[in-house]
């Protein structure tokens, strides 16, 4: 992170999607920052203590939540948008008025049909309900690399707030795949994960092998515990 005089903090957590998209986005757009690890309330252990500001700010008391100098906010999307008004930093909202909409449309497409059916793969239990959010997946997946084929990103020339929206897909993929996603990955959406990965704001989200075991480890725990 390189520092360009901005007061800005994470409260996040790597596991959590929504954080990833927002850590992404500050690290894309070089923004110094401190991260104050919060889990999700998922991973919350008895003993953890919430920061007094979190509980404060945060209304759900969930992640991932910013503070830009002394005002926060909550909610990955809003803070997305929030960022790109509150931080000069190099933008990934378009200034233009129909390329910023195009962004805006596909982060809200994004948001409903591809991370809806990600989360029921690794929450799913029953073979047949993983199948069908694994099956929802694929077909989204397929449609994201489709908007790729002009320009390799999917809402213009260049990365923008829809690529941080969809990052936290490229960082699991592997996860899911152990957790029964087994969709066919287009050549279109495989080839925008490589771009991604050549991002700088990658480095910032990448799992190790260490963090992809835990994740699935949690959730095949959560599965055994929900079969019992």
């Amino acid at each position: 992170m390189s520092s360009n005089g901005s007061d800005v903090a994470l409260y996040g957590h790597w596991i959590c999607p929504f954080a990833t998209r927002v850590q992404f986005a500050i690290a894309q757009r070089d923004i110094a920052y401190d991260l104050v690890d919060v889990p999700p309330s998922a991973v919350r252990g008895p003993d953890f203590v919430l920061p007094p500001e979190f509980v404060e700010h945060s209304p759900l008391l969930e992640i991932p939540m910013v503070r830009v100098g002394a005002d926060y906010l909550a909610d990955s999307i809003p803070v997305l948008e929030w960022l790109e008004q509150r931080v000069d930093a190099p933008a990934l909202l378009p200034a233009e008025e129909t390329a910023r909409a195009l962004v805006r449309e596909r982060m809200a497409w994004i948001d409903r049909h591809a991370f809806r059916p990600m989360i029921g793969v690794y929450y799913g239990v029953e073979p047949d309900k993983i199948a069908r959010a694994s099956a929802a997946l694929a077909e989204a997946l397929a449609e994201m690399g489709r908007w790729t084929a002009e320009s390799g990103w999917l809402a213009g020339p260049e990365p923008s707030l829809a690529e941080a929206v969809a990052m936290p897909i490229h960082v699991r993929m592997s996860g899911l795949r152990r957790l029964g996603f087994d969709g066919a990955l287009t050549e279109e959406w495989t080839a925008h994960g490589e771009r991604c990965r050549s991002l700088p704001g990658w480095a910032a989200v990448e799992w190790s092998s260490e963090q992809t075991d835990e994740f699935v480890g949690r959730f095949e725990a959560f599965r055994r515990k929900r079969r019992a």
